[in-house]
Parts: structure tokens; C-alpha cells; sequence
């Protein structure tokens, strides 16, 4: 088993995925002066969630009826799992490492959801071993996305209702500055502001009005702006977080929605026939592997840039990046095993393999887009350090092999009935 392993990790090293991983992550090394081309991977990223879809939703349509309910209930397995992925890892963040609270909630968010570019390149691996794997494993892709999305909003919503400042501090954290409960102008309270001050009032010789008179108007007004600045962060407080934008912005994403179109497009050309989408698969099935190779040579570079945010996180929310993977990813492995057992068929190791990384993996595209609209008091940088420069260099280099060999123990150590 132990020589399999090898074998199997050596060969993933060195295959031409990686080695375009590799190329990109040595670009910033070496100050190579190459950028590159946003739309080009903007275009990458959006054929890859077709294609993904389109070659699930081809296969979709072959199931039974029996196998439609067997992926119907992977599906709400799937969903909790990263459900209470996502709650774990907000705990141990802030039982281990020194975050702020705001900071672990956004981060816990990112590794309750999962991540497309660690899926695909898993889905080349397998593919690439001829390793066989269950058809609905795209569409987990879509599902297990949501889950950390969820756990991220409603943390910052208890956070929000528990005092936290417009900054993202709460009132335990350094930095905390509480709401103004009574305004303040130079030093004078707003309340001591009740009429004139001792003595007679000395009139103004062009205007005729007294120096009290105008003292009391400015703390009046300043005292205004003040409670006009403070109902409007009573009422930021109060704002739903499950607003009717914010959930367009989770369920319509456009990764989400891409996905899923493709799976619906590659499902109703299937059901007409081999012959309605034969044409269409060279493009979204016989390069697929070319176009991952590109993905990734963009994926080194910016996992490599963003290695440099984690200077100030400290060496256990680094630990947390690179070793929980194995915890998620082996809870995935032994949630599924469970399922497996529970309807007496076994299931392909390639199944176990994707299973483990959606729950071993973190988003860097979907909870980000929702952190920008909802959570913007967070970090912006944290969370893609952990996520993009470590976790996902992690799962996609040393990662797959790993939790291959987990699956493989488990199914022979515990094998179905």
C-alpha cells in the first residue's frame, strides 16, 4: 500500500498539471516579467464551470431512477458536511489562532465551501488514471459551494448583534470603537449644551446675537450630525444580512450559475441522443485537459503572490491552512464510506477522491464575492492567503495522493456488504 502510494504521488508530481503549476509559481520567484491576461483567465474559468457541467450533466443522463435518489442524498450529505466544516474550523480558529472574530468567521465561511480549480484538478488526475468515478460529482460541486457562504453570514450576523464596530472589532479586541452614546464636540458634551453660560451674554457687534447664542448653535448642530451618524449605524446594525441581494449574490453567483447551466445544457442534449452532443464534446471534453494546464500555470502565480499576506497571521493559522485539509478531507472519506455502507453498494475510488477534496478544500471565488457585498469589514487578504497560497498549493500537490490512499485503506479495511 505504502509503495502505491509513492508511486502514485511521484507520477501526480510530475505530471503536466502540476508542472504548469509549478511554472507559475516560480514566476514571482524570479521576477519573470509575465502578467497574466485577466480576460484570458476570466475566459478559462468560465469554460472549465461549463465544461465541468456539461460532461455531468452528459452523464446525468444516463442514470437510473435508483441512482438519481442515491445522488439526491450525497447531495444533502454533501451539504452538511461543509455545513459543519465550516462551523469546526470557526472554533478551532478561535481556540488556536490569535484572529480577530469577524476574521475567523470570514475564514471558517472559506473552508465551509469548496473550491472549483482544487475539483478540477482532481477531476484531471483521476480522469488522466483512468480512475472511474460517480456522474453527479459535478453537480456536488454546486451544492457543497453554498454551506460556507451560510456559516460566514449568519457569524458576522451574531457578531454584528453582540456589539461589533463598524470596523469588524468586537468590544474584547483591540481597537474597538463603541458607537457614540452621547455626542461629543471638543471635549463638551453634547448634554451640558442647555442655554446660556454663567454670567450675562456678550452680544455680537454686527449681528447682534451673543457668543452663547452661537456656542449653543454649533453644539446643537454638531449634536445632530452626531445622532444622525449614530441612527445610521444602528440601522446598519439592524440590516438583515439575509437581504434579497445578498442571496441572489449566493445562489446566482455567476460560478454557481454557469455550472449548473452547463449541467442542464450537457442533460437535455444527452437525453436527445450521442449524436446531439458528440460535435460539442470536442470542445468541452477532448480539450479539457489543455485548458486546465493553462488554468493552473495562473493558478502558481497567484497562490504564489499570495503567500506574502500570511506574514502577519502567525504560524498556527498557517498550520491551520496546511493541516486541516487532512481532518475535512478524512471526515469527508468516512462520511461517505458511511453512505456507502448504508445503501450496501460500494463506491469508486474516484467518488471518495473528489468527495474528500470538496470537503478538504476552500473556496477562493464564490465566499469572497459575498464577503465584498456583505462582510466588508472583514480582512480581504486573510482568507486568500490560507485558502488560495496554502490550502489549495497543498491539496492539489501533496493533497490528492493523500487522501487517495486514505480512501483505498478505508474501503478495504472496512469494505461493503
Amino acid at each position: 500500500m505504502l509503495e502505491a502510494f509513492l508511486d502514485n504521488f511521484l507520477h501526480n508530481l510530475f505530471k503536466p498539471l502540476l508542472l504548469f503549476f509549478y511554472m507559475g509559481f516560480l514566476i514571482p520567484i524570479l521576477k519573470v516579467p509575465f502578467e497574466f491576461p485577466k480576460a484570458v483567465y476570466q475566459g478559462l474559468t468560465l469554460y472549465l464551470l461549463i465544461a465541468i457541467g456539461w460532461h455531468g450533466g452528459e452523464e446525468l443522463a444516463s442514470l437510473s431512477i435508483s441512482e438519481f435518489g442515491q445522488a439526491l442524498g450525497f447531495m444533502v450529505i454533501g451539504f452538511f458536511a461543509n455545513l459543519m466544516i465550516g462551523i469546526f474550523a470557526y472554533i478551532l480558529l478561535l481556540k488556536t489562532t490569535k484572529l480577530r472574530q469577524i476574521d475567523a468567521a470570514t475564514v471558517a465561511g472559506f473552508y465551509g465551501s469548496d473550491s472549483a480549480g482544487t475539483f478540477v484538478t482532481c477531476l484531471g488526475v483521476i480522469t488522466a488514471a483512468q480512475i472511474a468515478y460517480a456522474a453527479y460529482m459535478p453537480v456536488m460541486l454546486a451544492v457543497m459551494e453554498i454551506p460556507g457562504c451560510l456559516v460566514a453570514l449568519y457569524l458576522v450576523s451574531r457578531l454584528r448583534q453582540k456589539g461589533m464596530d463598524a470596523h469588524g472589532n468586537m468590544p474584547h479586541e483591540a481597537d474597538y470603537q463603541p458607537p457614540h452614546s452621547t455626542p461629543v464636540m471638543n471635549g463638551i458634551d453634547s448634554s451640558e449644551v442647555t442655554g446660556g453660560s454663567e454670567g450675562e451674554p456678550v452680544s455680537h457687534p454686527s449681528t447682534g446675537t451673543t457668543h452663547t447664542q452661537t456656542a449653543v448653535a454649533a453644539k446643537t448642530e454638531t449634536r445632530r450630525e452626531l445622532a444622525a451618524q449614530l441612527q445610521v449605524e444602528v440601522e446598519e446594525q439592524k440590516k438583515p444580512i439575509f437581504s434579497k441581494e445578498l442571496l441572489h449574490e449566493v445562489f446566482l453567483n455567476p460560478g454557481l450559475y454557469l455550472l449548473f447551466g452547463g449541467i442542464i445544457i450537457g442533460f437535455l442534449g444527452r437525453l436527445q441522443g450521442k449524436a446531439v452532443t458528440s460535435l460539442d464534446d470536442t470542445l468541452f471534453v477532448n480539450i479539457f485537459h489543455g485548458m486546465l494546464c493553462l488554468f493552473l500555470l495562473e493558478m502558481g502565480i497567484t497562490a504564489c503572490r499570495r503567500l506574502k499576506d500570511l506574514k502577519t497571521a502567525g504560524w498556527r493559522f498557517i498550520m491551520f491552512a496546511l493541516l486541516c485539509p487532512n481532518l475535512f478531507a478524512l471526515f469527508g472519506i468516512l462520511l461517505a464510506h458511511g453512505y456507502s455502507m448504508a445503501l450496501g453498494q460500494p463506491f469508486d475510488l474516484g467518488t471518495y477522491a473528489l468527495f474528500s477534496v470538496l470537503c478538504a478544500a476552500a473556496s477562493y471565488i464564490a465566499v469572497p464575492a459575498v464577503q465584498r457585498l456583505a462582510i466588508p469589514e472583514a480582512s480581504p487578504t486573510l482568507p486568500l492567503a490560507a485558502s488560495l497560497g496554502l490550502t489549495f498549493t497543498y491539496n492539489v500537490t501533496i493533497g490528492i495522493p493523500v487522501y487517495m490512499l486514505i480512501a483505498e485503506l478505508v474501503m478495504k479495511t472496512l469494505p461493503v456488504a
